[in-house]
């Protein structure tokens, strides 16, 4: 690199870092607001949240900052250099689109809509949410139009999430899911089914949160670098790779309900504080995808945290902070217990078979409120209904319905579907790992879990956005995406569960 590339580089990471902080600061007031802030505080953190968002923004859309990324763009730079300014344009290019008005309205719509959520939650009450949902919804379908899009407008969206991600590319994949899933969800109904009494016991919240901090500090989470509280929905952010939060929520009378939450989050963070700390800021410090995001929480949720080698390292853990509760238990009463299939109304505690299909609903109806098929005064009904048609329930309240989830008042629209690509892409990881790493069942037994954060280090953080989803996928397993490696480790798993016949 001559000594003018360096110079223009170094400005290209002055202007692109000052936007990192920026979005950094709004995070932590976002991390603030769902979990420490007073509910007075919400009308001036909406406008303080719209201020940085405003403010990132020109920073990025600058018209010196695309002459400055052009001008690298077309110089020979080393590999690393070249990668981030050639995201960097991609990026520049489609916020270019965005007026800073529509990124204001959208930063201040959301931060009231999420104080709107809560209190609909609270007095079970979609009307105290429903018009700013639709404000939101107003918003994201000028989005999609200003960003462009050949298919489906919500095809824009599912961008924002999941590059390369399309309606013509999902629905297929959906369909597979509707076809497969069935047959074994049936031959698990039609038999007896198993309990899961021993995780709904009475569990006191504090000792509940004391045990998920000492399963996230074994899985290689660095309290140094980040902490866990409660909130209303778990979540993880991060403000850099020396901090990272996250959150989760507890039910005494259901371990699960914290404890898997708590590995999921924790699955998100290890993401975060693995990437090039020498990358803040820059694309190559930055996640893959969302769906490649999700991989890494539901690999620790479920691959490994669901499995029977996990649960010999897991009841020690709960029979010293719960005695009584779990005498007489054992790793393989755990197991299936933890690993029940029955349909149920919460996608965050719903087992991994049935999830997909809290997933599919989440997807249609994004579908139809972008493309304006489904209007927003109808969707309580809308979700009833699918829930009916896909899991055979009916929710009996609001929050356990449409208001379950924080997602929509995030403006999130187009995120659901990466936790159903994140699980396959999990599956595939975890086969993987069981062919390179040696002992790997017997270290999850014991809780030596060093091995696999070296492994996801080596293949999937330190490349940051290197490389989309299939391709790094194909790079780390040597194929690109497939549902067969989910499908085959659900069959085992669940027929050990439920002793099926092959």
């Amino acid at each position: 690199m001559t000594s003018t590339q360096r110079s223009l580089y170094d400005q290209y990471l002055q202007q692109t870092r000052q936007a990192a902080d920026l979005n950094g600061a709004a995070a932590l007031l976002q991390w603030d607001q769902e979990v420490y802030m007073p509910a007075k505080g919400a009308r001036f953190r909406a406008r303080q949240l719209a201020t940085l968002a405003e403010a990132a923004h020109e920073l990025l859309t600058a018209d010196t900052y695309g002459h400055l990324l052009q001008e690298l763009a077309a110089a020979a730079l080393p590999e690393e250099e070249a990668a981030n300014i050639r995201l960097s344009l991609e990026d520049f290019e489609k916020n270019k689109k965005l007026p800073a008005a529509l990124v204001v309205a959208l930063s201040m719509a959301t931060s009231q809509a999420f104080e709107a959520w809560i209190a609909a939650r609270r007095q079970n009450d979609f009307s105290l949410f429903l018009p700013l949902l639709q404000q939101i919804i107003d918003l994201k379908k000028e989005q999609a139009a200003r960003y462009g899009y050949q298919g489906h407008p919500y095809d824009a969206l599912l961008d924002d999430y999941e590059k390369d991600a399309s309606v013509a590319r999902l629905d297929p994949l959906f369909a597979t899911v509707r076809e497969k899933l069935p047959p074994l969800l049936a031959a698990i109904a039609a038999g007896p089914q198993v309990s899961d009494a021993l995780l709904r016991q009475h569990f006191p919240a504090g000792q509940q949160f004391a045990v998920s901090k000492q399963i996230l500090a074994a899985m290689g989470f660095d309290f140094e670098a980040g902490r866990q509280d409660y909130s209303e929905h778990p979540f993880t952010t991060s403000f850099s790779p020396e901090d990272v939060r996250v959150t989760t929520r507890a039910d005494e009378n259901d371990l699960a309900n914290l404890l898997w939450s708590s590995i999921h989050e924790g699955g998100h963070a290890l993401y975060e504080q693995g990437l090039p700390v020498a990358q803040y800021g820059l694309p190559l410090g930055q996640p893959a995808s969302l769906s490649i995001h999700e991989s890494q929480s539901r690999f620790w949720e479920n691959n490994v945290g669901r499995s029977l080698e996990f649960m010999h390292y897991l009841l020690p853990l709960l029979a010293q902070s719960f005695p009584k509760q779990m005498q007489g238990g054992s790793p393989e009463a755990l197991f299936r217990a933890a690993n029940q299939v029955k349909p149920s109304l919460i996608r965050t505690e719903a087992d991994e078979l049935t999830y997909h299909f809290h997933v599919l609903i989440r997807y249609e109806l994004e579908k139809e409120l972008i493309s304006g098929a489904l209007q927003v005064a109808d969707l309580p009904h809308a979700w009833d209904e699918g829930y009916q048609k896909y899991l055979g329930i009916r929710p009996g309240n609001i929050k356990e319905g449409v208001l379950q989830d924080v997602h929509w008042s995030h403006g999130s629209f187009g995120y659901f579907p990466t936790y159903s690509l994140g699980s396959f892409y999990a599956a595939q990881f975890s086969q993987k790992l069981e062919h390179e790493i040696p002992g790997l069942k017997e270290n999850i037994r014991t809780g030596a879990f060093a091995g696999i954060n070296a492994w996801l280090h080596a293949h999937v953080f330190q490349y940051g956005r290197r490389y989309r989803s299939e391709e790094l996928c194909r790079k780390a397993t040597g194929s690109g995406l497939s549902l067969e490696p989910f499908l085959a480790a659900a069959q085992q798993k669940y027929g050990a569960v439920y002793n099926l016949k092959p």
